[in-house]
């Protein structure tokens, strides 16, 4: 029983060490990444705290080198997911009574956790099976992830702060409760961060959770679920289960005790699981909420008054960083016609001096894309626009899926604004490019409004301060994270809280206290302390 209020540590960003030649943690990560790759995994899924391994046993190999095999997992069924609502619920009453500050505990405990010993096998396992470089990783997997923990604690006391006042012979008191029921949530492959805190953002605020990581990230998930119960979480808060998403959500979206989706990932999946769970809603004990972060189709758009070195270094970072996997990821760039020709010159010679290949060697800049199905699915767009009268390729359009699914980073030139490269969502490294008039910058912003259904990230670049202010309210729907000169990737928790609006998700702002208030149900407590004795007011008195 808490006996105190209690302040948390303040946070702080994690600081993002840079692994250049000579460091320390240069030499820590080498050493670690050549033990990992050595060994070969097994990897079960957690249910009440327990291995759990099924007959249906499944390789984990590197995007970058698809014929070795680093890890072994177990794909579970039905029956599995089963279990770990089960468990998640048999938790539910301990964790969720359990006083904050314990629950507080155990995740800045974890956050010490990953930012101190598993620091070099967190990125050694987000590296190889993910195919991240090691600075990807480290702001990824260690420094965003110990960001939530820390920041996400803080916003639980914000929230739990916030009380109604109370009028004479009275108090008011508002308590936060956990959901009613267990949350599923459903996370991507892309960064490790975001697969951490879906379940750890829920289970923080006193929810028990089932979580179902995608299958090209269970090999980092089973490292979290290591270092989660390490720190003390326990057994059958967070349970991690391999299934496919049919047998998931059979399971799931019909149990009445079904409180909550934590997800990321396309637009099309969520649009599917929201209409589930709207056939369902019947059978559920309460409206169950809906977290979702979805697709993007990310732009930069550049008046003529901007800097063309910084809006093709934009280019080059935001467009082909992590192979352009990135929800944020620039996908589309809108070019005035005085600066395109600089832009476009800077961006061939930063093409053309990447470095491809496994991220174990550290001067590679771009490295594999996550699996086959990416690979073909992005390949298919760049021979297109090599068949396409409209598009030209510029710098890039080569693959070689032999050893790894290798891409090379790919710039498009459209000479339509509504050309296929310019509207549909890619997910690799490969961005197009359109250039329009000077005199048609208003033209361009309402194409880049009316060209895609998404909002997630966008980035304007100008020097002109009246065009700032003019294009950053006319944009103002276009994307719920949105930059001024910078290239539209790299949210900080604390500082840019990420999430976007339209198709790309329902903007509940992940590293900020709006996405936690989704998981607590308030309960407003009056209690009087002389209560009345006769129904009477005194209006009702004789004259």
């Amino acid at each position: 029983m808490q006996k105190g209020f209690f302040n948390v540590p303040v946070p702080k960003n994690e600081p993002v060490l840079s692994y250049a030649p000579g460091s320390p943690e240069r030499d820590e990560q080498k050493r670690t990444l050549a033990e990992m790759s050595r060994q070969v995994k097994d990897v079960p899924m957690y249910i009440g705290g327990q291995e759990v391994r099924s007959d249906d046993k499944h390789p984990i190999t590197p995007p970058h080198d698809h014929q070795r095999v680093i890890g072994h997992y177990y794909k579970g069924d039905k029956s599995h997911v089963d279990a770990a609502i089960d468990a998640a619920l048999a938790a539910k009453e301990a964790w969720e009574n359990t006083s904050w500050e314990h629950r507080a505990s155990i995740f800045l405990k974890a956050a010490d956790l990953v930012t101190g010993p598993y620091r070099a096998r967190m990125n050694a396992a987000t590296m190889l099976a993910q195919s991240k470089n090691v600075f990807q990783a480290e702001i990824d997997a260690v420094c965003e992830w110990a960001d939530f923990l820390r920041f996400n604690v803080a916003y639980m006391t914000e929230i739990y702060s916030q009380q109604p006042e109370s009028a004479p012979g009275m108090w008011n008191r508002l308590e936060y409760r956990a959901l009613e029921g267990f949350v599923f949530c459903l996370t991507p492959f892309n960064f490790t961060s975001i697969a951490a805190n879906l379940p750890a953002a829920p289970a923080l605020m006193g929810n028990t959770c089932v979580w179902k990581p995608a299958e090209s990230q269970i090999y980092s998930a089973q490292m979290i679920m290591e270092i989660l119960m390490e720190a003390g979480l326990p057994d059958g808060v967070i349970n991690l289960v391999y299934v496919s998403g049919p047998v998931a959500g059979e399971a799931i979206f019909s149990h009445p005790d079904f409180a909550g989706l934590h997800f990321t990932g396309s637009t099309g999946v969520f649009n599917h699981l929201w209409k589930t769970i709207g056939e369902n809603v019947g059978n559920y004990k309460s409206y169950p909420r809906i977290v979702g972060e979805t697709g993007g189709k990310d732009y930069i758009i550049a008046h003529a008054s901007a800097d063309p070195i910084a809006v093709a270094t934009a280019i080059s970072r935001g467009a082909f960083e992590f192979q352009g996997q990135k929800c944020s990821a620039a996908s589309r760039v809108y070019l005035s016609a005085s600066i395109y020709d600089e832009v476009m010159e800077r961006v061939k010679i930063d093409v053309n001096t990447f470095k491809m290949g496994d991220p174990v060697d550290f001067s590679n800049f771009i490295n594999a894309v996550i699996d086959k199905k990416a690979f073909e699915k992005i390949t298919s767009y760049i021979d297109q626009a090599k068949a396409d009268a409209d598009a030209e390729i510029v710098v890039g359009g080569n693959y070689d899926g032999s050893k790894g699914y290798f891409i090379q980073p790919t710039v498009i030139a459209a000479s339509t604004p509504k050309y296929l490269t310019m509207c549909e969502e890619i997910f690799g490294p490969v961005v197009t490019v359109y250039k329009f008039d000077d005199d048609k910058f208003e033209e361009a912003l309402d194409t880049l409004d009316d060209t895609s259904p998404y909002a997630l990230t966008g980035a304007l670049f100008a020097k002109d301060r009246y065009v700032i202010d003019s294009a950053s309210r006319r944009l103002q729907h276009t994307a719920g994270n949105f930059y001024i000169n910078d290239k539209p990737t790299g949210a900080v928790v604390g500082q840019q809280p990420f999430g976007g609006g339209r198709a790309s998700g329902t903007n509940d702002k992940a590293g900020s206290v709006l996405n936690l208030f989704r998981w607590v149900s308030p309960r407003t407590i009056k209690e009087t302390f002389v209560p009345a004795k006769d129904y009477r007011y005194p209006f009702m008195g004789a004259e």
